[in-house]
C-alpha cells in the first residue's frame, strides 16, 4: 500500500467512525429518562368548553402511579406532567414548550384534540420528540411521511366510516348512501372512508351534505339527505348534531338504516337527548368493552380496571368512557415502554411504538389487537358494531375492519 492509500484509508475510516459516533449520540437521546425514572408530558383541557375531557389526563396519572406503586418499568418509575391548555391551541404550544425546554419531557403523551395537537405537531417532529397515542379522530395522525413522530390511538373517523359501508353492502351491494358531516378534519374523514370502499361507484350510491358546529339545527340538511332516498344515513358528526338527526329521522318517520359514530354513542351525550325510543335500531361501533354490560361482570380486565378506579382514582366515574379509554390508551403506552426494556431512548421509544404486533389490551373488545409498523401509523383499524335496543347497546356479528 502506498503513502497514498494509506492516507485515504485513514481518511476514510476516520469518516466512518465520524458518522456512526454522530449517529449513535443522536439515537442515544435520553433527555427526560434516567436509570430510575422517565418523564412524560401531556396538554390537557382541565378548563374551557371541553373541560369534561380533561378528566382523561387525571385518570392516567392516577395509572402511573399504580405502575409506580408495582415497581415502576425496567426500574423506572414513570413522572407524569400535565398542563390545562383550556383546548386553545396557542397556550397548547405555550404548555408543550415548557413541557419540552423547561421539564425536558422524554415524550409526550395523549394530548387531547385535533387543532391542539396541530397546533404542535410541526415543533414536536422538529425537535423529534415521541408524540404518542393522540387523543384525535382524525385520519391525517396515520401519516408516517409527513410527521414520522407523531401517531394517534383510537380507530379514524376515515376508518369507521368505511366499515359502516363494507357492512350495509354486504347485506345490499347496490345500496346507497347518504353522510351528514361536520365541516372539518374530522367530518370530512366520514366522506373520505366511504368514498375509499364505494370507489368508483360513488357517483352514483353516495351523497353527502356538511353542516357547520355553530349551525343551530341540521334539520334542513337531514331533509336534503332525505330526499335522496338512501337505504343508508351515515352521521358523522359530534354528540349534540347525532342526537338532533336522530330525532329528526324519528320525526319524520323516515325508515332509514342509520350510522353514528362510537364517539357520539353516549347516553348522556346523545341518546338520551335524542330520546332512547327514537334511537332504537340506530347502528354504532364499539372496541372497548362496556363497563355496565353485564356481559363483562365475570372479565378479569374489567375487574382490574373497576379495582383500579376503586384504588387510585375513586373520584372518578366508573362507568364514564373518558376513564376507560384514559386507561386503555396509558396501558399500551407501559406496552411500548416495556419493550424497550434497558434501551430507553426517545429513538427506541418510537421505534417501539412503531413495532406492535397483535397487543391484546385487557380492556379491548376479544379480537381487536393494537398493530403497528413504520409504515402503519394507525394502531386500531377494528371494531364490533352494536345496536341500540331501546335500553342498551347490543353488540352483534364479527369484529370487522376497514
Amino acid at each position: 500500500m502506498t503513502a497514498m492509500d494509506r492516507r485515504r484509508f485513514l481518511l476514510g475510516t476516520a469518516t466512518t467512525m465520524l458518522v456512526a459516533t454522530s449517529m449513535k449520540a443522536q439515537a442515544a437521546d435520553t433527555t427526560g429518562i434516567t436509570p430510575t425514572s422517565i418523564r412524560i408530558g401531556s396538554t390537557s383541557p382541565q378548563s374551557g368548553p371541553v373541560s369534561a375531557y380533561g378528566v382523561q389526563a387525571r385518570c392516567q396519572a392516577a395509572y402511573f402511579k399504580m405502575i409506580n406503586d408495582r415497581g415502576g418499568i425496567a426500574g423506572r418509575k414513570i413522572d407524569f406532567i400535565y398542563y390545562d391548555d383550556a383546548f386553545n391551541p396557542a397556550k397548547t404550544v405555550e404548555q408543550t414548550r415548557k413541557l419540552v425546554e423547561s421539564d425536558e419531557v422524554a415524550l409526550l403523551f395523549s394530548n387531547l384534540g385535533t387543532a391542539t395537537n396541530s397546533a404542535i405537531v410541526k415543533y414536536a417532529n422538529a425537535k423529534r420528540i415521541p408524540h404518542l397515542f393522540l387523543s384525535v379522530n382524525g385520519d391525517k395522525w396515520s401519516d408516517y411521511k409527513a410527521h414520522p413522530w407523531s401517531i394517534g390511538f383510537a380507530p379514524s373517523a376515515r376508518t369507521e366510516a368505511a366499515i359502516f359501508v363494507k357492512h350495509m353492502l354486504a347485506e345490499k351491494p347496490d345500496a346507497k348512501f347518504a353522510v351528514l358531516y361536520q365541516n372539518d378534519d374530522f367530518g370530512k374523514d366520514f366522506v373520505l372512508g366511504a368514498k375509499d370502499v364505494l370507489g368508483e361507484r360513488e357517483a352514483r350510491q353516495l351523497v353527502t351534505i356538511s353542516h357547520e358546529t355553530s349551525d343551530p339545527t341540521i334539520d334542513s340538511q337531514i331533509l336534503q339527505l332525505r330526499a335522496a332516498a338512501p337505504d343508508a344515513l351515515i352521521s358523522g358528526t359530534t354528540a349534540k348534531f347525532t342526537a338532533q338527526a336522530i330525532r329528526k329521522v324519528a320525526e319524520t318517520r323516515w325508515q332509514v338504516r342509520h350510522y353514528i359514530t362510537g364517539g357520539s354513542s353516549s347516553y348522556a351525550g346523545t341518546i338520551g337527548p335524542a330520546g332512547p325510543e327514537n334511537a332504537v335500531g340506530v347502528i354504532s361501533s364499539a372496541y372497548l368493552k362496556d363497563v355496565s354490560d353485564p356481559a363483562w361482570t365475570d372479565d378479569q380486565g374489567i375487574k382490574d380496571f373497576l379495582a383500579f378506579m376503586q384504588n387510585y382514582f375513586p373520584e372518578g366515574n366508573k362507568d364514564d368512557f373518558y376513564n376507560l379509554y384514559a386507561y386503555t390508551v396509558a396501558s399500551a403506552l407501559v406496552k411500548v415502554l416495556t419493550q424497550c426494556g434497558a434501551n430507553c431512548t426517545r429513538e427506541n421509544i418510537m421505534a417501539q411504538a412503531t413495532n406492535l404486533k397483535d397487543v391484546e389490551l385487557p380492556t379491548l373488545l376479544p379480537g381487536i389487537r393494537v398493530n403497528t409498523s413504520p409504515t402503519d401509523y394507525r394502531p386500531l383499524t377494528q371494531v364490533q358494531l352494536q345496536k341500540w335496543d331501546g335500553k342498551a347497546w347490543v353488540r352483534f356479528g364479527e369484529v370487522l375492519g376497514a
